[in-house]
C-alpha cells in the first residue's frame, strides 16, 4: 500500500509518492501520430505523456502543447473536473503506481469550489483505472492504477501541512499546530485564502476568488496582442515570463516590464483582498504566502498585507508547497499504510 499526493492544477499538475516529484503543464491534447519520437537528446527524456486512456488517445502537458493539433486547456472549474482532472490525474500518478496495486490518494480544491466539487472527483478518482502507457519508443503498457481511498482537503491547507508535519506524518513545527495562521495560496485560477486556528478551520477567515496568476498574464497577453498582431495562449507565457523575454515571428518582446507591472497590480488587489477578508482577526499571529504564484507575487505582497509575513522558502518549488504537504498529511492519517 502506497500513499500519493496530487495537485491538480489549472496551471500545473503536480505529484509525489514522498521520494520523487513530477510537475506538468494541464493541457491534455489529441494524440498524433509522431515520426520520430526520441528525444534529440539523452538528457531531455522525462516521464511518459502518452497514454491512452477509457478508449482515448491523449498527450499530457508539454508532450501535447507540442504535438497535438486540438489541445484542451481550460480556466473553467465545471469543465475542468468534467473532461480534464480525471485524465491529469492518472496521467501525474502512473509513474509511481505499480500494476493493480492499492494505494491511497490525497489531493485538494480551492475553498469556494470545495464542498461543490468534493463528492464528484473522489467518485472520479477514487476506482480502478485501466491505462496504458505509451513510451517514447513506441512501446505500450497497460497498467492498473486502483485508488482505493481519497481524501480531497481544502486547497491552502496543503502547504499549512508542508510547514507543520514531517515525513512521518508527525508536527514538527509546534507554532503551526497552535497559533492562528493566515494562509494566501496563489494558484493560475484561484487566489485561496484561510486561517488555521490552532489546526482549525475557519468559514469566517477562508475564501476563493479570481485573483489567480491568469489575471497577470492575460494582461501580458493582452499587451503582447496589441504590439505583434498574435493572441499567445497563457499556457506559452509560463517559460517566456521566466526567462523575460519573447520572440513572435521572428521579432523579440521584453515582458520584464511588463510582467512587474502585471504581478504589481495584481499583488495590490489580492492584498486589497486579504487585508478586507481579514478585518476582523487582527489577533493573526503569523501570514503564509504560498503556492505557485506565491514566489512570484512575495515582493509585492509583503508590505502590502496587514500583519507579520513569513518568509517564503527559497530552497523549494513553490508549486510543490500544497502537493508536499497533502503526502504528508496522507501519512498522519494513514500511518500504518505507507510501504515500499
Amino acid at each position: 500500500m502506497r500513499i500519493l499526493a496530487a495537485d491538480i492544477g489549472f496551471g500545473y499538475t503536480k505529484a509525489t509518492d514522498g521520494r520523487q516529484f513530477q510537475v506538468f503543464k494541464s493541457i491534455v491534447g489529441e494524440a498524433n501520430p509522431i515520426q520520430f519520437a526520441e528525444s534529440l537528446l539523452p538528457s531531455q527524456a522525462s516521464q511518459p505523456r502518452h497514454f491512452s486512456i477509457g478508449g482515448e488517445d491523449i498527450f499530457i502537458g508539454e508532450l501535447a502543447e507540442t504535438q497535438s493539433r486540438g489541445r484542451g486547456f481550460t480556466l473553467d472549474h465545471a469543465q475542468f473536473i468534467a473532461k480534464y482532472a480525471k485524465l491529469l490525474g492518472l496521467a501525474a500518478l502512473s509513474p509511481y503506481v505499480e500494476h493493480g496495486d492499492p494505494v491511497r490518494l490525497v489531493t485538494g480544491l480551492p475553498i469556494s469550489f470545495f464542498r461543490k466539487y468534493k463528492d464528484a472527483l473522489t467518485t472520479l478518482l477514487q476506482q480502478r483505472h485501466t491505462v496504458t502507457v505509451v513510451q517514447a519508443n513506441g512501446t505500450r503498457e497497460d497498467k492498473t492504477i486502483y485508488i482505493e481511498k481519497v481524501r480531497v482537503v481544502p486547497q491552502p491547507f496543503g502547504s499549512l501541512f508542508n510547514q507543520m508535519l514531517d515525513g512521518q506524518g508527525k508536527a514538527l513545527n509546534q507554532r503551526f499546530v497552535t497559533d492562528k495562521i493566515g494562509v494566501i495560496d496563489i494558484g493560475f485560477r484561484t487566489t485561496d485564502f484561510t486561517i488555521s486556528d490552532k489546526t482549525r478551520y475557519s468559514e469566517r477567515g477562508s475564501l476563493s476568488t479570481d485573483s489567480g496568476m491568469s489575471v497577470a498574464y492575460n494582461a501580458i497577453a493582452n499587451l503582447l496582442h496589441e504590439k505583434s498582431g498574435t493572441q499567445v495562449e497563457l499556457y506559452r507565457l509560463y517559460e517566456a515570463v521566466t526567462r523575460g523575454v519573447i520572440k513572435i515571428k521572428g521579432q523579440k518582446y521584453d515582458l520584464t516590464v511588463l510582467a512587474q507591472q502585471a504581478y504589481s497590480q495584481l499583488a495590490t488587489r489580492i492584498a486589497t483582498e486579504a487585508n478586507r477578508l481579514w478585518a476582523d482577526d487582527w489577533d493573526m499571529d503569523a501570514i503564509i504566502i504560498t503556492g505557485g504564484g506565491g514566489a512570484a507575487l512575495a515582493p509585492f505582497l509583503q508590505q502590502q498585507i496587514e500583519g507579520e509575513v513569513l518568509p517564503m522558502p527559497t530552497d523549494q518549488d513553490a508549486r510543490l508547497n500544497n502537493v508536499a504537504g497533502y503526502w504528508k498529511y496522507g501519512v498522519h492519517i494513514w500511518p500504518a499504510q505507507q510501504a515500499g
